[in-house]
């Protein structure tokens, strides 16, 4: 039987300032939320946190320089707290990771085979950052996965297109929120 459990990754105030397109993101993945906790899924958030000072960050990596400029992720900054919109509940599981996967340099393996899951939902922006990292590593590690087309989110929309559209079928089944929810038996979202 597969077990499975929602990420809800790097939806974080500065990330949703800068992503977010007026497309009822927020509201549908809140949707997508609940209805995993009504069907008895676990949901598991996962934020960038990189420590003050960035110890963590090399100067070879033209990504986490970017990341560096844009002032973003830093722990204990009110940015990089989790959307308020969708914040955790007793119960749910935090995950810290250091880089785009959401394995990286986090305990999010441990977690996942601690609650025997062998399956992972994906949501979180940006798609072409953490939902791709996520996705190959969890490929690699021969876990099953979901990506939730309108669950994720990019600053580009023709990368998200390509990537939901093309690519990502590929590796894993890709649904929209709500025929996500009528598989897991939650029809609709729930307020």
């Amino acid at each position: 039987m597969t077990s499975s459990a929602l990420l809800v990754m790097d939806v974080q105030r500065d990330v949703v300032d800068l992503a977010d397109d007026g497309s009822g993101y927020l509201p549908r993945l809140r949707g997508a939320i609940d209805g995993a906790r009504a069907a008895g899924i676990p949901v598991v958030y996962v934020v960038m946190g990189l420590r003050p000072g960035d110890p963590e960050v090399g100067t070879r990596s033209k990504v986490m320089a970017n990341v560096l400029r844009a002032g973003l992720f830093t722990e204990g900054a009110p940015g990089s707290e989790i959307h308020p919109d969708i914040a955790p509940r007793a119960g749910d599981v935090v995950v810290t990771k250091r880089r785009g996967s959401a394995f990286s340099g986090s305990d999010l393996d441990l977690v996942l085979r601690a609650r025997d899951i062998d399956s992972l939902v994906l949501t979180g922006i940006a798609t072409s950052a953490v939902v791709l990292s996520t996705l190959r590593r969890a490929v690699d590690l021969d876990l099953g996965a979901t990506v939730l087309s309108d669950g994720c989110l990019d600053t580009d929309p023709e990368v998200h297109r390509m990537l939901v559209e093309r690519l990502f079928p590929q590796w894993a089944d890709v649904v929209t929120v709500e025929e996500w929810l009528g598989a897991i038996g939650t029809p609709r979202p729930l307020s």
